[in-house]
C-alpha cells in the first residue's frame, strides 16, 4: 500500500506543472520585449501583473527581453530588481535589451561614436545591463547616421560607408563586448539586424566581420505592408533569417516581429509563420506595448471566409485556459497565440530549408532584394555571403559585381558542368569585364515596352500589363533565347543562354520595376522556374505571387500571396507516388504529364492539381518510392 501512495505521489509531482512554469509550444519558443517606457513601469505591481497577465493568456511566452535604454531613458535598478523578480517568479527567463537612440523620433537620431561624451554614455548604458542580465540584446539601432562636424572632420575622404564600417566596428568592440565583459564575464551580447541588409554597410552594420564579434545575432523578420515606405515584399521575412543564419551558423537566435504598418491582420499572421518556416528556434514579438493592441473589426482582410489560413472568426472565439477561465480574445497577443497554435501541429514535420543560393558579396549593392521578389514567383532562394561552387545551380544579381573575381568564379563555375544564371544588371557591370569570353551578349541600354511573350515551342503569352525591360544583343547562332518578349516584329531575350565548356549560363531579364516579375505570364515563369529549380526535388507552376518553401525530407511549403484563389500545379519526377497534407491528413493522387524532349525520350512527370486561397499556405510532404 506505502508503495502504492508513493507511485501516486510521483505521477503528481512529475505530470504536474510547476507553479508559475510556462507551458511552452513544442517546436520553438516565444519572447516578448520590453522598451524601456514600458520597463521604466514595472516597478508597480499593479501596472505589471494585470498588463501579463492580459499577454499570457493569450499567447505563450517563454522569455522577456527588458529594456534597460531607449532616447536616454534608462530604467533605474530598484525597478529592474522589481521586474526580474516578477517574471522569475512566473518561472520566465529574462535578458537585457539596449537601444542605442538618442530621439528615436528624430528619424532615428542615434548615438554619435564620434563624440567622446556619446561614447562614455553608451559604456554607462552597457555597464548597467550587464550587471543585471547575462544576456544582453542590441535593438535594431547599433548604426549611425551622425554627419555632424565631428563626423565630417573624422571621415575626411573616406566615403560614408568606409568611415561607419571601421567606427562601427570598433564601438562594437570597445564600448559594447569589452565593456559588458568586463563587467559581467558570463554575459553573451547579440546584436538583432534589422529587414533592411541590402543598405547595412552604409550606416556602420559591418556583415563580414561583426557576426564572429558578437556572441549570437538575431534578426528583424518583420516585412510589414509592402506598400509601405521599406517596400519589403513578404518573403523576405524568411530570407534575411537564412541569410542571417549562413553568416554565422547555429549562431542566428531567432527572427523578431513587430505590428506596424498593417493594413490586414492576417499580414502580422504572415510574418510570425513565414519567420517559422525558416526554422527559427524563437520568436520574439515587439512589442509587449503592442501586444495590448485591440483586434479591431476593421483589420479583418476581404477574403476573410473562404477558408484562408488565417481565419478571423476562429480567432476570436472563447479561449479555455488550463486554469479553468474562459475568456474572450481582445488584443494582438491573441492574434500571435492563434498563429502559433497553427504552425505549430506540423513544424516538426519538416526538415531543414533548402534552396538555389544566391551569392551576395559583403558590403555590394545592386538590383537591391530583387532575390525576395524571386522568391515570391516559386523559386526558393538561399542568400549566401561566400561564392557556391559546390552548388550545381547558382543565381547571381547585380551585387555580384562587388567580388573583383566574379567573373572568373563564373567562368570555372559554368565549364566545370554547372548552371549560372545571371541577372541582365550583372551582365551589364560585367560585359566590359570578360564576360565575352563565355558569350558576346551586352545590355544595349535601350529599354522596350512590351506585353507579349513567346516560350519556344511552348506557345505565346500575353501579360496583364506593359512591362518594361531593358534590350540585350547577341550573336546569332552563339547563344539563344529560351523565352523572348515580342514587340510586333522585334523581340528581346527575357531569359537566354549559352553553352561553355561543359556548364550553361543563363541571362534573366530582370524588369525595371522588379514588381513586374509577379506579372509575367505564368507560361513564361513556369520556363524560368524550370531553369532555376532544375536540382529542387520539386517545382511549382503557377501564377506570381506564389512561393514554395522546400525541405531536406521531401517536404515543402506551397503558399499564396494573392487577393484571390489560385490555381497551382506541383510537379515532381516519377518517383513522387502521392502528396500527403501534414495539416489535415488528406491525400493528393498524381496525372502523369509527358514533356517533348530534342533527341531524347520525354520527360515523365508527376502533376498535382491544388486551389490555394488567398494568402493562404499547404503544407505537403512527398511520399516517394
Amino acid at each position: 500500500m506505502k508503495s502504492f501512495y508513493l507511485s501516486v505521489l510521483f505521477m503528481t509531482i512529475t505530470l504536474t506543472p510547476l507553479i508559475g512554469q510556462p507551458v511552452n509550444y513544442e517546436n520553438f519558443r516565444v519572447a516578448v520585449y520590453s522598451r524601456s517606457y514600458e520597463t521604466a513601469k514595472m516597478g508597480d505591481p499593479a501596472y505589471l501583473e494585470p498588463l501579463w497577465k492580459l499577454v499570457t493568456d493569450q499567447v505563450k511566452v517563454n522569455k522577456i527581453y527588458l529594456e534597460t535604454h531607449r532616447d536616454l531613458l534608462i530604467v533605474d535598478q530598484a525597478t529592474l530588481d522589481a521586474a526580474k523578480r516578477f517574471f522569475h517568479g512566473h518561472g520566465i527567463e529574462t535578458a537585457g535589451g539596449i537601444t542605442l537612440t538618442v530621439d528615436e523620433s528624430n528619424r532615428f537620431e542615434t548615438f554619435c561614436y564620434t563624440n567622446p561624451e556619446h561614447r562614455a554614455k553608451v559604456r554607462e548604458i552597457v555597464e548597467h545591463t550587464a550587471r543585471n542580465f547575462d544576456e544582453i540584446i542590441l535593438d535594431d539601432f547599433f548604426f549611425t547616421n551622425c554627419k555632424c562636424e565631428l563626423c565630417i572632420e573624422a571621415k575626411g575622404t573616406k566615403s560614408w560607408t568606409e568611415y561607419r564600417i571601421e567606427l562601427m566596428k570598433d564601438a562594437a568592440r570597445d564600448l559594447v563586448i569589452n565593456t559588458a565583459k568586463a563587467v559581467n564575464p558570463n554575459v553573451k551580447v547579440v546584436i538583432k539586424y534589422p529587414n533592411w541588409y541590402e543598405h547595412f554597410q552604409g550606416l556602420g552594420f559591418n556583415l563580414e566581420e561583426e557576426p564572429a564579434m558578437f556572441d549570437g545575432l538575431y534578426t528583424g523578420t518583420e516585412t510589414r505592408d509592402p506598400s509601405g515606405n521599406q517596400h519589403l515584399q513578404p518573403y523576405l521575412g524568411y530570407l534575411v533569417y537564412r541569410y542571417f543564419e549562413n553568416l554565422k551558423p547555429g549562431g542566428n537566435g531567432g527572427g523578431w516581429v513587430d505590428t506596424g504598418g498593417l493594413r490586414t491582420m492576417d499580414r502580422y499572421a504572415e510574418q510570425l509563420w513565414i519567420t517559422l518556416f525558416a526554422n527559427t528556434p524563437e520568436v520574439t514579438l515587439f512589442d509587449i506595448r503592442q501586444l495590448q493592441y485591440p483586434i479591431r473589426e476593421q483589420l479583418k482582410a476581404p477574403w476573410q471566409g473562404q477558408g484562408t489560413s488565417f481565419d478571423f472568426v476562429e480567432m476570436m472565439k472563447p479561449i479555455n485556459l488550463p486554469d479553468g477561465r474562459v475568456i474572450q480574445p481582445s488584443t494582438f497577443a491573441r492574434a500571435a497565440g492563434y498563429t502559433f497554435e497553427k504552425v505549430d501541429k506540423f513544424l516538426g514535420l519538416l526538415g531543414n530549408p533548402i534552396g538555389i543560393k544566391s551569392y551576395k558579396p559583403y558590403h555590394s549593392v545592386g538590383e537591391d532584394f530583387l532575390q525576395n521578389f524571386m522568391g515570391m514567383i516559386g523559386i526558393p532562394m538561399d542568400l549566401v555571403p561566400e561564392f557556391p561552387k559546390d552548388d550545381k545551380v547558382v543565381f547571381l544579381t547585380q551585387s555580384a559585381a562587388f567580388d573583383p573575381d566574379i567573373v572568373e568564379k563564373i567562368k570555372e563555375h559554368v565549364r566545370d558542368g554547372n548552371i549560372a544564371v545571371i541577372t541582365s544588371g550583372l551582365l551589364r557591370e560585367l560585359q566590359e569585364k570578360g564576360m565575352s569570353d563565355i558569350a558576346e551578349l551586352r545590355v544595349t541600354g535601350r529599354t522596350a515596352l512590351v506585353s507579349e511573350f513567346a516560350v519556344g515551342w511552348r506557345g505565346t503569352a500575353i501579360s496583364e500589363r506593359e512591362i518594361l525591360i531593358p534590350q540585350i544583343a547577341y550573336l546569332t547562332n552563339d547563344s539563344w533565347e529560351e523565352v523572348s518578349a515580342l514587340d510586333d516584329t522585334n523581340g528581346w531575350p527575357i531569359l537566354h543562354s549559352a553553352g561553355y565548356g561543359k556548364g550553361q549560363l543563363y541571362v534573366l531579364t530582370i524588369p525595371d520595376n522588379f514588381v513586374d516579375l509577379y506579372h509575367l505570364p505564368e507560361l513564361v515563369l513556369n520556363r524560368i522556374r524550370q531553369v532555376l529549380n532544375v536540382e529542387m526535388p520539386v517545382q511549382i507552376e503557377a501564377p506570381g505571387k506564389t512561393s514554395i518553401f522546400v525541405y531536406d525530407n521531401h517536404s515543402f511549403i506551397v503558399e499564396s500571396f494573392a487577393d484571390t484563389t489560385v490555381d497551382i500545379k506541383v510537379v515532381a519526377d516519377e518517383n513522387c507516388l502521392t502528396l500527403t497534407n501534414l495539416e489535415t491528413g488528406e491525400i493528393y493522387q498524381p496525372r502523369k504529364r509527358e514533356t517533348p524532349r530534342r533527341g531524347t525520350d520525354p520527360l515523365v512527370n508527376q502533376i498535382f492539381d491544388l486551389n490555394l486561397k488567398p494568402h493562404s499556405f499547404v503544407v505537403l510532404k512527398m511520399d516517394t518510392k
